[in-house]
């Protein structure tokens, strides 16, 4: 606007900026319709194609970040699922675990039990073993004791063997009177 001015003073026109010139309108407006009309035919559609395609790709875009987002949440989801179901399988096989650990406990206690109530009732039957074998040996003693007491008290002696069934018979006899006392005792 300045330029028009400062043209418009040197030509000799007056300087008032609200002088309409009807020779610049004209030319001003027949530019701008001919530019108007070459940029509606030639520039505008590659305006407007370029700002559908920018569109259509913006909303390409937000449909893949939507669908995105959509498979996070539900790769978020089985993840949580898969999470909930390994804590489930876990607790399970530490139960399972302890219950098989308790079980062998029980197994193992009660191994050592017939192991101890084994080896108890062999040692019982050891002792009862030696228990019978002493007596025997006691009471071969006590025969060969009293063998020897009586011939020399008789000073006769009679043979051995029927030394040896006298006293057998007299311990027998003991034996007997004792048990019908009240048990007998070894």
């Amino acid at each position: 606007m300045l330029t028009l001015l400062l043209l418009a003073e040197e030509a000799g026109a007056p300087a008032s900026p609200f002088e309409v010139n009807f020779g610049i309108f004209f030319w001003t407006w027949l530019v701008f319709i001919t530019l108007f009309f070459v940029l509606k035919r030639y520039a505008w559609p590659a305006i407007v194609r370029a700002t559908e395609e920018r569109e259509r790709s913006i909303r390409e875009h937000l449909a893949k970040a939507e669908q995105a987002n959509t498979k996070a949440e539900r790769l978020a989801e089985e993840n949580q699922q898969l999470l909930a179901e390994a804590r489930t399988s876990a607790q399970q096989l530490i139960g399972e675990a302890k219950q098989a650990a308790d079980k062998e406990r029980v197994l193992a206690v009660e191994r050592t039990k017939k192991e101890q109530d084994a080896l108890l009732e062999r040692a019982r039957r050891d002792i009862a073993a030696e228990r019978d074998k002493a007596i025997v040996q006691l009471r071969a003693e006590a025969v060969d004791l009293s063998l020897a007491a009586a011939s020399k008290l008789i000073e006769e002696r009679l043979s051995d063997d029927a030394d040896r069934r006298l006293v057998e018979g007299y311990l027998k006899t003991l034996e007997a009177r004792r048990s019908n006392r009240g048990g007998t005792r070894h």
